[in-house]
């Protein structure tokens, strides 16, 4: 949707009606990705692709009659349907495509999305493909993260209370990993069943997690991290171990001193308040100094470092040392991780990534079994905070 944005919304401004088809969900080879648009313009103009040229014909044919109708249509392109070859999808995958009238009357929130699309803030719209009720199709819910609630965090309905509360939680939760989904829902936006299905699509980059240390343990990291949507980099200052073959997972490995990186990261404005900092090294001549820049960060989501209680010890000494306060420190969770008894690298890994997760979202790391009241907890994004030392693992190297 980005790429055809600046033409949506020229033509929205003037009043016009567009046609706009959406990749809802794909499998197997499709050739785009879920978010990929393609626009009709009011005078035939084709803008935008959803299938690389594949089914480009027959999109084009359902938007002119959406755009005269204007009544959405949910449309399977693939290998599964007969008529897979005619519309030319040959290339072995499925996608669906969501077709709608787009105008100030059916999108009238698309503005200020644009605005927040240009200025980089982080805005989710979810958008009804699929419902027992056809009415509900095309029903629309902008989603801006919790922090912002007070400046209009969300705009629109999808039809009810219930559904709207679902979808504002889950929306948030693809926001804060950057990533674009079909949710399926009961009929009401309950949590079991189907009927609903609702299509999020997130505006906004990926989080970044940055790994100080080229060990086996930052290895293990680094691929639970891009498992859970961040753009994860990996950095340091020894050239044989910090190399890509030995993170493969990466989207990015650099060789520099920790806090030589971390300090021009932060001079060229690329940390924020989604960022998330994991020091593995247990070495103090080098995660001292990270530390030292890490914990005065004025926007920072995480700051973990790894190492036993008598690591830890030292380096809490060592930073005080450096003048840090015990505001600063207390943004520290050292030793990292929740306490789950983690032994492997791949282990210490889901602790460091459970621990990452219960402070963005308000848990408690307990077991759901042993607790009454909802699952989901609502917290205003990642927050910084220091585990009680029983709650916080020692299970890692000195």
């Amino acid at each position: 949707m980005r790429e055809v944005l600046p033409e949506l919304l020229r033509w929205w401004r003037a009043g016009a009606t567009v046609g706009v088809g959406t990749v809802v969900a794909t499998w197997r080879s499709a050739p785009r990705p879920a978010g990929a648009a393609m626009l009709v313009g009011p005078g035939g103009e084709a803008v935008g692709s959803v299938s690389g040229g594949c089914v480009e014909g027959a999109v084009y044919e359902l938007a002119q009659s959406v755009v005269s109708d204007g009544v959405p249509v949910l449309q399977r392109y693939g290998v599964s349907d007969d008529d897979a070859y005619a519309v030319g999808l040959t290339c072995g995958g499925i996608l669906d495509v969501f077709v709608e009238p787009v105008s100030r009357q059916t999108f009238p929130e698309l503005e200020e999305v644009a605005q927040d699309i240009e200025a980089g803030r982080p805005v989710a719209v979810a958008t009804v493909i699929e419902h027992p009720d056809p009415s509900w199709l095309g029903r629309r819910l902008v989603v801006r993260p919790e922090q912002d609630s007070g400046a209009g965090a969300s705009a629109g309905s999808l039809g009810s209370r219930r559904a709207d509360d679902a979808v504002t939680d889950d929306a948030r939760g693809l926001l804060a990993s950057g990533r674009t989904e079909t949710l399926t829902y009961g009929p009401d936006g309950e949590r079991r069943g189907e009927g609903l299905r609702v299509f999020v699509s997130s505006f906004a980059p990926k989080p970044r997690m940055l790994v100080f240390g080229a060990i086996d343990f930052a290895a293990a990291v680094a691929h639970q991290g891009h498992f859970l949507g961040f753009h994860v980099t990996v950095c340091d200052a020894r050239p044989v171990f910090a190399t890509s073959s030995r993170f493969p997972s990466a989207d990015e490995v650099v060789v520099t001193w920790p806090h030589r990186y971390l300090e021009a990261e932060r001079d060229a404005g690329r940390i924020d308040s989604r960022t998330v900092i994991c020091v593995l090294t247990h070495d103090p001549k080098f995660d001292v100094p990270v530390l030292e820049v890490a914990l005065r960060l004025p926007e920072v989501a995480y700051v973990g470092a790894m190492g036993s209680r008598r690591t830890h010890d030292d380096r809490m000494a060592r930073l005080r040392e450096a003048g840090l306060t015990e505001a600063e420190l207390a943004r520290l969770s050292s030793p990292v991780g929740l306490d789950l008894g983690a032994r492997t690298p791949e282990e210490t890994a889901v602790s460091i990534a459970a621990e990452i997760i219960a402070l963005q979202w308000g848990g408690r790391g307990e077991r759901l079994g042993h607790r009454d009241g909802p699952i989901h907890h609502h917290a205003p994004g990642l927050v910084t905070a220091t585990p009680a030392p029983e709650e916080a693992t020692a299970n890692h190297p000195d």
